[in-house]
C-alpha cells in the first residue's frame, strides 16, 4: 500500500482553518468574570458587560438579599472573580466580610457610589434603633440607576483597557434606555390625581420611587425585611389606611405575606394579586430585567390606585 502524501497546499490551508476557528473560539470566551451581589445589579453588569463579560450573582432572583447567608461555593467563586459589583449604603452589607474570606484580589466597584442616599424615617433602620439610616434601594429611582450605569462601565474599563470602547457604548445606549423609561413612568403616574397616589407595600423598598414619581408609599417594615414590624406600627397604619382610603395593597416577592394579610383582614382591603418587585427581579417573565420590572411595576401600581 502506497503511504498517503499530503499536498502542502491542503495542509496550509487546515492549518489556517484551525487556526481561524481557534481564534473564533478565544474570541468568543467572556475576557472577565464578575460576581454581582444581586439579581438587578447583575442584569446592569450583563447589559453593560455585553457578551465579553461573565456575570454570576450572589443573590439570585425571587431570593431576599437583606438576609442572605454566603456558601461556601460562593465564596470560592468570588475569589476567583476579577469584578465584584455590590449595590452598598448598607443593602449587602455582608458584602465586606465575603470579600476578605474569600481571599478576594479583584477589583471591588460599589455601584451606588456618588448616588445621593435619602434618609429612611427614624426607627426604621431595620435594627429597631431610634435614628435614621441611608434608604439602599435607589434603583427604583431610573435617574439615579444612570449613575450606577456610568460606575459599571468605569469598573469595567479599568479591569479591562481593550474593551473599554465597547463598555463604553453599552452603556451610552443603555442610558438612553433608561432615560426613555424614566419619562414613561413619569407619563404614567402624570394621569393620576395626588390624593390616589396612595400604596402599601411590605417593607420600605420604594422611597426612591416616590421621592421620583410622586407616590405615597406606607409600610409595615422597615428599609431591610430583617427588621420587625411593631404591633403598635401596624395599628397605627391601619387606621391610616381606613383615614385615608387606601385602594393599593401590595406583597412584595421576597416577602412573607402573612403581615400584609392581616393587615387586608382588618381593614377590608383586598391585596393586589400581582406581587410588586422591590429587591429583586423576578425568575423569568415581564419583570426578569431591570426596564421589565419597573415597566410591570409601574403598570400594577397605577392600575391598583385607580381601582374601585
Amino acid at each position: 500500500m502506497k503511504p498517503v502524501v499530503r499536498s502542502p497546499r491542503l495542509a496550509a490551508v487546515s492549518l489556517a482553518l484551525a487556526l481561524a476557528t481557534g481564534g473564533s473560539a478565544l474570541a468568543a470566551e467572556p475576557a472577565l468574570q464578575a460576581v454581582a451581589s444581586f439579581s438587578i445589579l447583575g442584569d446592569l453588569v450583563r447589559q453593560v458587560g455585553g457578551e465579553r463579560v461573565a456575570v454570576e450573582v450572589l443573590v439570585g432572583p425571587g431570593s431576599d438579599a437583606h438576609v442572605y447567608s454566603p456558601k461556601p461555593a460562593q465564596a470560592r467563586q468570588v475569589g476567583q472573580a476579577q469584578l465584584v459589583f455590590s449595590n452598598g449604603m448598607g443593602f449587602d452589607g455582608w458584602m465586606g466580610r465575603l470579600l476578605k474570606s474569600a481571599g478576594f484580589k479583584g477589583r471591588h466597584v460599589v455601584a451606588s457610589e456618588g448616588v445621593k442616599p435619602l434618609q429612611s424615617a427614624p426607627g426604621h433602620d431595620g435594627h429597631g434603633h431610634g435614628h435614621a439610616a441611608a434608604d439602599p434601594h435607589a434603583w427604583q429611582d431610573a435617574a439615579r440607576v444612570q449613575t450606577y450605569v456610568a460606575n459599571i462601565a468605569r469598573g469595567l474599563c479599568a479591569a479591562d483597557a481593550a474593551g473599554c470602547d465597547g463598555y463604553r457604548r453599552n452603556a451610552e445606549s443603555y442610558t438612553a434606555q433608561v432615560k426613555a423609561l424614566d419619562q414613561e413612568i413619569r407619563s404614567a403616574w402624570g394621569v393620576i390625581a395626588a390624593p390616589q397616589r396612595l400604596v402599601i407595600s411590605s417593607h420600605d423598598a420604594f422611597g426612591y420611587y416616590a421621592s421620583a414619581y410622586g407616590v405615597r408609599f406606607l409600610a409595615p417594615q422597615g428599609v431591610s425585611t430583617d427588621s420587625e414590624a411593631s404591633a403598635q406600627g401596624v395599628a397605627r397604619l391601619v387606621r391610616q389606611i381606613r383615614q385615608e382610603g387606601a385602594r393599593a395593597l401590595f406583597v412584595e416577592s421576597i416577602a412573607d405575606p402573612r403581615l400584609i394579610e392581616q393587615i387586608a383582614r382588618e381593614t377590608g382591603l383586598k391585596a393586589s394579586t400581582a406581587g410588586l418587585y422591590s429587591d429583586s427581579l423576578a425568575p423569568v417573565g415581564e419583570a426578569a430585567s431591570y426596564l421589565g420590572m419597573m415597566r410591570y411595576n409601574t403598570r400594577v401600581l397605577t392600575a391598583a390606585v385607580q381601582r374601585r
